[in-house]
């Protein structure tokens, strides 16, 4: 089966600016912002006061249903806020900012000795998970345990490990691969576990051969450690062996739908979601927060992002703690070397552009684009010359002009016939259009009115 999907472009990726260079040691600022909603779903509720004394990985909110996720220090210090701030997709979300008073330890301390997965039942590894508030790293940050938790009616045979980033200018998850494989493999393994699942992939773009190599040897290291050795015990639990499938460089290749098609040949069905074709697909950076859960204790408070751009004195990945303010997170890095026009958080394709450059990294922040006015097509909006290249670059085999019409006159009951929500927003349709039509924009808005009328 070819490794590809329906549709899809070829943007310039200009990943080389940062994915030559090995990610910074973290940054701890003097303090943090963070918003209890960090993740896909409700948000979590303060546990802490103003005033209150925490430590590094203290929990400071709590989930506050199913779909939500816990918050947690990132640094140590005193609560001196609670009140609402801009985040990187909303203007206004309940935050809790932590002001370090000096002296305190922002090292985390493993809460416990390291544990291997093997002597754990997956109930208590999935409850792990939970407590540590992990969500998706690949950017729809969907809480983690809601995804492992699958229903017993919906078994999982197949888990697959996300390295395509097929995101331009993005190049964490790249490194993270180079520089953690080991540790993103012992994750996978311990998601498969959760889930009983018999089939293991990883799936990485062909544009990424040293990523490819590392993970490779790392499944290599791991299948010899595994061998079982005379007078040693049975594993209660093995996963199978890995298998490392290189994906031809092409955008939207790292989406999930996409991803599960090309690997397994099984097609997600409208509306539905992996594991109604016994899957599921999970970022590697979320691979590698799952093993720092189980091994220590770690909660996701940090992560590698990507700060890149033409306006970026040296684009960078770095280890970055959640709620560091994005200015003084560019100060440390060495300011820029020209004003932007544009700064996106995210890559250039699905990325959210900025109105403001006073906002905290978050869990869904996997990269920041500083972009010149050089770097923008600012062509004007023409009128349709119905070429179809929006139609041939949509992985979803949508009619984007057609819903675009719909959702411009406000005809929202035919676009959903249509199936505007089906749409999951890669953008390959904008990116396409030579009459520069803003048809993300339009599936966007008319996704929500279908959603809400």
């Amino acid at each position: 089966m070819p490794h590809t999907f329906y549709g899809g472009v070829h943007p310039s990726t200009f990943k080389t600016l940062a994915s030559d260079r090995p990610a910074k040691k973290a940054y701890i600022p003097r303090k943090v912002v963070l918003p209890l909603l960090q993740h896909a779903g409700s948000p979590a509720e303060p546990v802490v006061t103003v005033g209150s004394s925490v430590k590094v990985g203290d929990m400071i909110a709590r989930p506050s249903g199913h779909v939500s996720a816990a918050i947690h220090a990132s640094i140590g210090g005193r609560v001196t806020r609670m009140a609402h701030s801009p985040t990187r997709v909303q203007p206004r979300v309940l935050s809790i900012t932590i002001e370090s008073q000096g002296g305190e330890d922002q090292d985390f301390k493993a809460l416990r000795p390291a544990r291997d997965a093997d002597s754990l039942p997956s109930e208590e590894l999935l409850a792990i998970v939970r407590a540590a508030g992990i969500v998706g790293l690949g950017g729809a940050v969907f809480p983690t345990h809601v995804k492992l938790g699958t229903p017993k009616t919906k078994p999982i045979d197949t888990v697959i490990l996300n390295g395509a980033e097929c995101e331009p200018y993005l190049a964490c998850d790249h490194r993270i691969m180079l520089e953690k494989s080991a540790e993103i493999l012992k994750g996978l393994e311990i998601i498969a576990k959760i889930v009983d699942a018999k089939n293991i992939y990883i799936a990485i773009e062909d544009n990424k051969q040293s990523a490819i190599y590392a993970m490779q040897r790392a499944v290599e290291a791991l299948a010899a450690a595994r061998q079982p050795r005379p007078g040693q015990p049975r594993r209660k639990f093995t996963a199978p062996q890995a298998k490392i499938v290189a994906l031809p460089t092409k955008y939207p290749q790292g989406a999930e739908k996409q991803i599960i098609k090309v690997l397994t040949g099984r097609e997600v069905p409208a509306g539905g979601l992996p594991m109604d074709v016994g899957c599921i697909a999970q970022n590697v950076g979320t691979a590698f927060a799952v093993y720092e859960a189980v091994a220590s204790g770690k909660p996701l408070i940090e992560r590698v992002i990507t700060v890149t751009g033409s306006c970026v004195r040296e684009p960078v990945n770095v280890w970055v703690r959640m709620g560091t303010m994005l200015p003084e997170l560019v100060g440390y890095l060495g300011g820029l070397a020209k004003e932007p026009a544009m700064v996106i958080v995210g890559g250039p394709m699905t990325g959210v552009a900025q109105y403001t450059m006073d906002i905290p990294v978050t869990k869904g922040f996997s990269g920041v684009v500083f972009m010149s006015k050089e770097d923008l097509d600012e062509s004007e909006e023409s009128v349709c010359i119905r070429c179809g290249r929006c139609v041939d670059a949509c992985p979803m085999k949508l009619v984007p002009t057609a819903l675009m019409y719909r959702v411009k006159h406000e005809i929202f009951d035919e676009a959903q016939q249509l199936g505007i929500t089906n749409c999951y927003e890669c953008g390959a349709c904008a990116y396409t259009c030579p009459a520069k039509i803003p048809l993300l924009d339009y599936m966007k808005y008319g996704k929500s009115r279908v959603i809400t009328v």
